[in-house]
């Protein structure tokens, strides 16, 4: 699934360049060339496919790209499982000695209240 969005955002995303490649900055674009008036889709309606075109592809491609974050695909760590390759050179480069107990700063209670000196 994971694979299939991530080729659907690209192919979105490949219609979305193109379709902005083809507006031109200021209004003409595509619709420039159709300057006859006897044409099926006016000028008018060029640019506004164009318009609808470019909001609806952005708006899929947004809509993907927080889909796809649902089907990412997680990896557990398992014995059997490989690890990276950077987490083997860790492990590998730091031997973990069972016996070594870490220091446990800060954490001991005080054995009497501390009471701050009141104003009088």
């Amino acid at each position: 699934m994971y694979v299939f969005l991530s080729i659907l955002i690209l192919i979105a995303s490949i219609f979305l360049i193109l379709i902005v490649l083809i507006q031109n900055s200021k209004g003409g674009g595509l619709a420039s060339g159709f300057s006859s008036s006897n044409q099926i889709m006016g000028v008018r309606k060029t640019t506004d496919f164009l318009e609808k075109a470019t909001w609806t592809l952005a708006g899929v491609v947004g809509v993907f790209c927080v889909a796809i974050t649902a089907v990412i695909p997680r990896t557990s760590n398992t014995p059997n499982q490989p690890q990276s390759e950077i987490q083997q050179q860790v492990n590998d480069a730091v031997p973990v000695n069972p016996n070594f107990i870490a220091p446990d700063f800060g954490t001991a209670q005080p054995d009497e209240p501390v009471i701050p000196p009141s104003e009088e």
